[in-house]
């Protein structure tokens, strides 16, 4: 099992003889004895710099050292002395070697080593000049500034399907090579991330939880499978991994993943603990990790919520981490996953300034990167997703009051598009329920939040839309619990989700919580509609005076509200009580009829 792999990071030197098959063929005498020779200079440099041979082959030797610096500097001495010997024999008698060195994780087996580490340093050898040494990033991370020493950067790499960062050294008297960046790194960048979810680890003593694990990791890839946003690498693919000793990376390269989900399953009495994880391949970070404790007395019920749950965090995990990374390229040819991104977070930073204009701002250029990315690929659904979610807060906006009938249409348009592209995706399925509250058909609405929070019952918009739901019935107490759940699983949102909690004080006539919630609502986004809505509550709390001054506030930011029958026309009229109570709050305030 897992847990008896003992790994360990390692620095890895990899070196063979250029063309010794043909060498041999010629004359094997001649060509031992020269191979001897060079292997004596190579075994003194590995005692004199702490090098140990863990593994040879025919004329490949694989030694570990304790340091980069000391592998690089044995190997630019040990082609330095071949050089020198080649000077001093015939030409028959001339060797020539390559050398790979690279660090990273490996398996330690007795005296032997495996894994990537090891792998990736036979990879670079192969990429080696004759009479040269290749190294990779992680290397030269580690000694380009405590030697002094000139290294030629090679690009990202393509070596048996495999991509490398390589670098020659090239202190070393050879020319300098100019190699084709891997064009296949540039493509990868620019695609929507592929994600493997690999066979769950079952670290019980009871064999029965294997089935479980297995179980749990089926449920994760058809959960994953049914959000169209990432490829998601199937069953029949992974489970050849079970109880694989390979390291994550490779095993991502050979499944062809930029992220990994593992876990575990772990049983105690009757109780088991189960752990996933969601690890970024390419710096081999892990960007999510949780835990669940759970009693055993329904192992299929536990099943149904871990996998849901997982699929649900992985999402946003992912998402933010795709953007982080893109942040951190240059020179890039924006793909319609990269515009994407693009959109996503102009729509995220929108959520998180005050000014109204700002957020106008932010939510326009959102849908100028997502159309640009739905003009690249017309099948992507997550683009029109982001379109409709800026629409529907731009509908209700009074400043763009003359825009509404295009915005509505607009909006239609790619709430429709996007649900008929990605039909189980829940943010696809809240938007349509969403039309269906425009279309002021709150059946078919709830129809459609009810299906979404079927999907991902942790999903803050269809929770949103729940509340103003059971606000419309007048469930004031339930809706501000469904509210506050919203809150706490996406707090980016607070601003706009305190709004609907004010409504539901205000319906219930709870007035010190609706100054409470509205006083929030003014500090993270001043909207002038809240100006009006403090006037009625604190008329209707008997502060008079102080309301009058609100209700100035607000007849000057939005002076064609003269008489109460100006207010019944902007009034929100989700039900009779939030109506009835503003309006007798802002008639308590001074508003003339």
């Amino acid at each position: 099992m897992q847990n008896d792999i003992e790994r360990k990071i390692a620095v890895i030197f990899v070196t063979d003889a250029v063309s010794f098959s043909k060498l041999m063929e010629k004359n094997e005498e001649k060509t031992l004895r020269s191979f001897r020779s060079c292997r004596e200079i190579l075994n003194n440099l590995f005692k004199e710099h702490g090098g140990r041979i863990f593994n040879t082959a025919g004329d490949s030797v694989l030694a570990e050292f304790p340091s980069a610096v000391s592998a690089v500097i044995c190997a630019k001495e040990f082609q330095k002395l071949v050089h020198e010997r080649n000077q001093n024999v015939l030409p028959e008698a001339q060797m020539s070697f390559r050398i790979g060195i690279n660090m990273g994780d490996v398996i330690v087996e007795g005296d032997n080593l495996y894994g990537e580490g090891v792998n990736s340093a036979a990879r670079l050898e192969a990429l080696s000049q004759p009479g040269g040494v290749c190294l990779s990033k992680s290397i030269i991370d580690f000694v380009n500034t405590k030697v002094d020493l000139v290294f030629n950067d090679l690009g990202e790499q393509k070596v048996k399907n495999t991509i490398l960062h390589a670098f020659d050294l090239a202190d070393l008297g050879l020319e300098k090579r100019q190699l084709d960046v891997a064009e296949q790194s540039s493509e990868q960048l620019n695609q929507p991330p592929t994600i493997a979810v690999l066979p769950f680890n079952n670290l019980s003593n009871d064999p029965e939880q294997e089935y479980f694990a297995d179980g749990i990791t089926e449920d994760i890839i058809s959960h994953l499978s049914q959000w169209k946003t990432f490829p998601v690498i199937s069953s029949n693919s992974t489970s050849a991994y079970k109880g694989s000793k390979d390291s994550t990376k490779q095993i991502a390269n050979e499944l062809g993943a930029r992220y990994l989900v593992v876990g575990s399953v772990r049983k105690g009495g009757n109780k088991v603990r189960i752990n996933a994880k969601l690890i970024n391949v390419e710096d081999d970070t892990q960007i999510w990790s949780q835990n669940w404790d759970r009693s055993l007395e329904d192992i299929f019920e536990i099943q149904d919520e871990v996998s849901q749950k997982v699929a649900v965090f992985i999402s946003p995990a992912l998402k933010a981490n795709e953007l982080k990374r893109l942040n951190n390229r240059k020179n890039i040819n924006f793909s319609s996953w990269d515009q994407y991104l693009q959109g996503l977070a102009f729509l995220n930073r929108s959520k998180e300034v005050k000014e109204i204009e700002s957020q106008f701002d932010l939510k326009r250029k959102a849908v100028s990167h997502c159309e640009k990315a739905i003009e690249m690929d017309a099948s992507f659904s997550e683009p029109h997703l982001v379109i409709a979610s800026c629409l529907i807060d731009f509908i209700f906006i009074p400043q763009l009051a003359s825009e509404r009938s295009d915005n509505e249409r607009r909006f239609f348009e790619h709430c429709e598009k996007g649900y008929s592209l990605d039909p189980n995706n829940p943010d696809a399925i809240s938007l349509k329920g969403v039309s269906f509250y425009l279309k002021q058909d709150p059946e078919r609405m709830v129809e459609f939040i009810k299906k979404a929070l079927e999907s991902n019952p942790n999903h803050p918009r269809s929770l949103e839309m729940y509340s103003i739901q059971l606000q419309r019935e007048g469930e004031f107490d339930q809706a501000i619990e469904v509210v506050k759940r919203a809150m706490e699983i996406d707090p980016v949102s607070r601003g706009e989700l305190e709004s609907w909690l004010a409504f539901c004080h205000i319906g219930k006539k709870d007035w010190a919580n609706a100054i409470i919630s509205i006083d929030r609502c003014i500090e993270t986004a001043p909207h002038d509609r809240l100006f009006g809505f403090k006037a009625a509550v604190l008329a209707s709390d008997g502060q008079i005076e102080q309301s009058k001054i609100w209700l100035a506030k607000y007849q000057k930011a939005r002076p064609e509200i003269k008489t109460l029958e100006d207010y019944r026309k902007v009034v929100p009229e989700m039900n009779e009580f939030l109506k009835e109570n503003l309006i007798e709050g802002i008639k308590l305030a001074g508003l003339p009829k």
